[in-house]
């Protein structure tokens, strides 16, 4: 299946995927204008059910960008369930504040305002049942163990955007030199994933594809 197909095929899919209610569909187009990235809506679809058959207590996300996707978590499991989102960006760390205010949400999602490398050495072991990790995608690999410290037993933690737009499956060397650091370290992280057995890793094609571990 080419690009060109798949491409037809998650049009096809959008097409049946409502869009959000209240402001959130508001947040997530100006977003989308911004040129902010935020979670396709095929992985929304897919986190969705995650969340309804994990039901997590305790979210983690690494990436909050505007605040999109903190809100759509808090949006389906409710204010019972407590957020901590990072975000390095300053501004975009900002605006996600003023969304989640504006949607009142500000009770149950906590905004971090730090690099997520130093950010995750402050939090306390085994606190999260869902990891989230939506941030820079070279950065995986380095999160890594911080993220199976904070994850409790049977854990679940999704990481997205693990395809990079095909481009992961390309050769080293047909990658644009730029791109060859964030090339590799997505590779390696996907291979320790899936060879790590300390969890149970299953990579999806679902948007610009999708890791899901649970950590055993």
């Amino acid at each position: 299946m080419n690009r060109m197909e798949y491409g037809r095929i998650e049009s096809f899919i959008n097409s049946y995927i409502p869009e959000d209610e209240d402001n959130l569909e508001e947040i997530y187009r100006q977003a989308r204008l911004d040129g902010v990235p935020v979670i396709r809506r095929t992985t929304k679809e897919l986190i969705k059910t995650i969340l309804m058959m994990k039901k997590p207590d305790s979210i983690l996300e690494i990436g909050t960008a505007v605040g999109y996707s903190a809100l759509f978590m808090s949006k389906i499991m409710g204010e019972s369930t407590h957020i901590t989102t990072i975000e390095l960006d300053k501004e975009r760390a900002h605006t996600a504040m003023a969304n989640i205010e504006r949607l009142g949400r500000s009770q149950n999602i906590y905004v971090i305002n730090a690099d997520a490398s130093e950010a995750l050495k402050e939090l306390p072991d085994a606190s999260y049942d869902l990891i989230f990790v939506d941030a820079a995608k070279g950065q995986y690999i380095n999160y890594y163990e911080e993220v199976l410290r904070l994850a409790k037993k049977d854990a679940v933690i999704i990481s997205d955007n693990i395809l990079q737009d095909g481009e992961v499956l390309e050769s080293h060397f047909t990658v644009e030199k730029r791109n060859r650091t964030i090339h590799d370290r997505i590779r390696e992280y996907l291979y320790l994933i899936m060879h790590d057995d300390r969890v149970e890793s299953s990579i999806l094609s679902v948007g610009d594809g999708v890791s899901i571990s649970i950590k055993k």
